[in-house]
């Protein structure tokens, strides 16, 4: 008896199994049939750490993308801050061309004068056409040379398939850029601190030299509705219809999610939301190396008064895969370079790469975790006396 009751309890317990996995299978093939119904042109979906791409859509095809050009503008100004060539507290007066901007704006006064933060905060959070042009005459005379450096960074960040005509993503002949582009430029705007004090504002306030005030809403609604968003941009003309890009985190993950021409504002907000729902619920991110820790290997020293020395990773290193995968391999190689001494406690000494199913997904410098001064005459009589006597 108690042999059929076991028997009885196996059994339901492989169905229990059986019925979950078909749960999930059933689960994940609905979000991808879900895809098929949306009325975007393109979208892309990436790992923030890796740059994977985990799903996509037509991710080269030049598109309008409307005020997600203010990506770039955003990007050189935190570029500007964090190299010390601007500071927050720096004062822009604000010029006639600036101030006369249309489309969505905060009204800030031809001869105002507005500190960078303030205007850098409205073009974040507000998507603010005017502070966009007065950021890019105070950074390079006009926007026009602004423009200059918009497409020169875009080339440097291979953003093939982009070029700019504008600061603010207004409507004009000739200016384009894609999703797969887009993806990058928000990874490389993500990376500045400065971004996000200001991406993650929800509602908030400028005030004005002559006493106004212009209530400054974030146009990007995932910032509040969707769980770990804390970055992006939207825009929206006839021409692009209705684009979104956004940024969120949950755990070791960040994911980066673009989604151009869709046809309506919720939808471009949906379709986003499904798009993360969808990484977020099939992917993780393991941490394989951490920054900072000291390794068990030691790189080998020449002409130093120690033959190695102790290292560690620069940066933390994460392989993206899917959840439940047991057939993924992952190992990591280490690379010195040739040392001689004298070298730095943080000089690099070679690299460290992850390998995942025999790809190279990840990398990051090794660096010395003490100084090494050059061998002195007293230190190779030393040696020489040490393998003297080991021979002997």
């Amino acid at each position: 008896m108690k042999k059929i009751i076991s028997l009885m309890l196996f059994f339901c317990f492989i169905l229990m199994f059986i019925t979950s996995e078909i749960s999930t299978a059933n689960y994940c093939f609905a979000l991808t049939e879900e895809f098929n119904n949306f009325t975007a042109k393109s979208y892309i979906l990436m790992d923030y750490n890796s740059g994977e791409i985990l799903y996509e859509k037509n991710i080269l095809e030049k598109l309008p993308v409307a005020s997600i050009i203010k990506l770039m503008t955003i990007e050189l100004t935190c570029e500007e801050i964090e190299s010390g060539a601007l500071n927050l507290d720096d004062i822009v007066v604000v010029s006639v061309n600036a101030s006369a901007m249309g489309g969505s704006q905060v009204f800030i006064e031809a001869g105002g004068e507005y500190s960078v933060g303030d205007l850098l905060k409205s073009v974040i959070v507000s998507s603010a056409n005017d502070a966009s042009v007065a950021l890019a005459e105070k950074i390079a005379g006009s926007e026009s040379s602004f423009v200059s450096l918009m497409n020169k960074k875009a080339r440097e960040l291979g953003l093939k398939n982009t070029y700019y005509c504008n600061s603010t993503g207004l409507p004009v002949s000739g200016q384009f850029s894609c999703a797969e582009d887009t993806a990058k430029l928000l990874k490389k705007v993500s990376s500045f601190e400065i971004y996000h004090k200001y991406s993650t504002i929800w509602m908030d306030n400028l005030s004005h030299p002559n006493g106004r005030e212009s209530e400054l809403v974030n146009t990007n609604k995932m910032i509040r509705y969707y769980e770990g968003c804390d970055g992006g941009k939207t825009g929206s003309t006839n021409e692009a219809g209705y684009c979104l890009s956004a940024t969120a985190k949950r755990g070791n993950m960040r994911l980066i999610c673009v989604v151009l021409g869709s046809i309506t504002g919720k939808d471009r907000f949906d379709e986003t939301a499904q798009l993360l729902n969808y990484g977020f619920a099939n992917y993780e991110n393991k941490k394989i190396v951490s920054a900072d820790v000291v390794l068990s290997e030691r790189a080998e020293v020449k002409a130093g008064n120690v033959e190695n020395v102790s290292i560690y990773a620069k940066d933390d290193l994460f392989v993206l895969t899917k959840k439940r995968d047991d057939n993924v391999e992952i190992f990591t190689e280490i690379r010195f370079n040739s040392v001689t001494a004298p070298i730095k406690k943080g000089d690099k000494v070679g690299e460290i790469y992850v390998i995942k199913n025999g790809v190279v997904v990840a990398t990051s410098d090794l660096v010395s975790n003490e100084n090494v001064e050059k061998q002195s005459f007293f230190n190779l009589i030393e040696k020489i006396v040490n393998n003297w006597q080991v021979i002997n």
